[in-house]
């Protein structure tokens, strides 16, 4: 055996170890990511927006009052700001101070307003891209120990003038990923009015020890929940009726020890969408990847369920989603991608037990996205494993894996996998150690027949 191909057997059987070492002690992870998330401690100390000149008749802007029920808790470091039944009308966004909770009782609902010159423009992403732009309708940066609880509904009114942005958008979004290419220092990327790039509906930035539990979310801008270079987070209970464009349910970037639990999706996009920063921004940040993430007992419906990238340059690890059920006409159920130019990695990713209808494509794997990028950056997805999964229809193709010819998708398992039916079966290329066990298209032969 010659010295090279001694070295080539020798890095896949490294691979091989390490995928298995990551399965064997998968249980231990996620029990370690689970003692590490720690729940927000929020102060005794109690509002009701009422108290501030809050009235829930859907007319008059209250964010004045929210305001002010937001700077009563800074005051005393912290509290419960109470928002009883009634439609609270917000002409602008909240602005979450630390070791503050928001708490919507049944029957209140949220409704923003679509004025762009009452968003200021803050510290944000787009797409991958860090900029200052319209500040997302509710907001925090560099806080701590922060909650938004109960039975209401967050509305970020994206039908009307937002959704007009849409056809609009690319001017300004090519702008921004060229100041990223440049590497442009982010305190002159500033975008906002004529850019045309539509605010989020929740985020947070730089922040720990978050909650976002059992409210609904309707009808946002942009993103509906993004967390940005966060960590120690739970997002659980959530339900969504969101169906604008861009309508992802949940993204996470550059973010750890984080819990997606008990989740109603039904937005017009990704689901789950976890993301580490475009280009050379993430290639910037990879000592933040995003990593440590349990998705599990959730129930989707949208675009696509589970989706990693295409903007992942500061690389996704350590990736648990597991327990699920899908409803619903999909068209991708499973979706990793990122291109030539992206760079990071995608590895250490577990799914199991996942019950999903029909989809478009089932499992989709690629270093292809929207076939861009030159070579300069490959990306590296390795270590996949993907087990107990079963398709209803599949009406294109159930399985697509496509690495690049430098950088291919190593190591992969699909372990008893099953489609009822499928327009075209599978689909490999600049692939290495791609593993089958169980996988039945159709349905399942057992003993041939006998020649007659």
């Amino acid at each position: 055996m010659n010295v090279q191909r001694f070295l080539v057997l020798f890095i896949i059987l490294i691979g091989q170890c390490t995928q298995a070492q990551f399965l064997l002690n998968k249980d231990s992870i996620i029990t370690s990511i689970e003692e590490r998330i720690k729940l927000p401690i929020i102060p005794d100390y109690v509002v009701n927006v009422s108290q501030f000149g809050a009235k829930g008749n859907g007319i008059k802007n209250c964010k004045p009052a929210f305001d002010r029920a937001m700077k009563a808790c800074e005051k005393v470091n912290g509290g419960t700001i109470i928002v009883p039944k009634g439609v609270y009308r917000l002409e602008g966004p909240i602005h979450f101070v630390s070791n503050t909770r928001l708490h919507l009782q049944a029957g209140a609902k949220l409704v923003f307003g679509s004025n762009p010159k009452d968003y200021p423009l803050v510290l944000t992403s787009w797409e991958g891209t860090n900029l200052y732009n319209y500040s997302p309708m509710i907001y925090g940066v560099n806080v701590s120990n922060v909650a938004i609880t109960g039975e209401g509904i967050i509305d970020g009114e994206g039908n009307g003038l937002w959704a007009t942005w849409k056809p609009i958008q690319s001017k300004g979004q090519q702008l921004s990923r060229e100041m990223n290419h440049n590497k442009v220092a982010i305190k002159d990327r500033v975008f906002g009015e004529g850019h045309y790039l539509r605010p989020q509906l929740i985020q947070f930035v730089n922040s720990k020890n978050i909650l976002i539990q059992d409210v609904k979310i309707e009808d946002a801008p942009f993103w509906c929940v993004h967390i940005l270079n966060s960590s120690g987070v739970v997002l659980k209970g959530l339900k969504y009726d969101a169906h604008n464009k861009n309508n992802d349910g949940i993204d996470i970037e550059n973010s750890n020890d984080i819990l997606i639990e008990d989740i109603d999706f039904n937005n017009g996009d990704d689901n789950v969408a976890i993301k580490a920063g475009r280009d050379h921004d993430g290639r910037a940040n990879m000592n933040h990847p995003s990593k440590n993430i349990i998705i599990r007992n959730c129930r989707f419906k949208g675009l696509h369920a589970l989706v990693i990238g295409s903007e992942m340059s500061g690389g996704v690890k350590n990736v648990f989603a597991y327990d699920c059920i899908a409803s619903g006409y999909l068209k991708r159920g499973i979706y990793f991608k990122t291109n030539s130019n992206r760079g990071g990695y995608i590895k250490n990713i577990l799914v199991d037990n996942i019950r999903f209808g029909d989809v478009e494509d089932a499992i989709y794997m690629t270093s292809n996205y929207h076939g861009e990028g030159n070579g300069l950056f490959p990306s590296k997805i390795s270590n996949i494993t993907l087990s107990n999964i079963s398709f209803d229809n599949v009406s294109n193709t159930a399985i697509v894996i496509e690495g690049y010819p430098k950088f291919k998708v190593k190591n992969v398992t699909l372990d008893h996998i099953t489609f009822k039916s499928a327009k075209n079966g599978m689909t490999l290329s600049n692939t290495e150690n791609i593993k089958f066990n169980e996988i039945v298209i159709g349905e399942k032969q057992g003993v041939p027949s006998s020649v007659k």
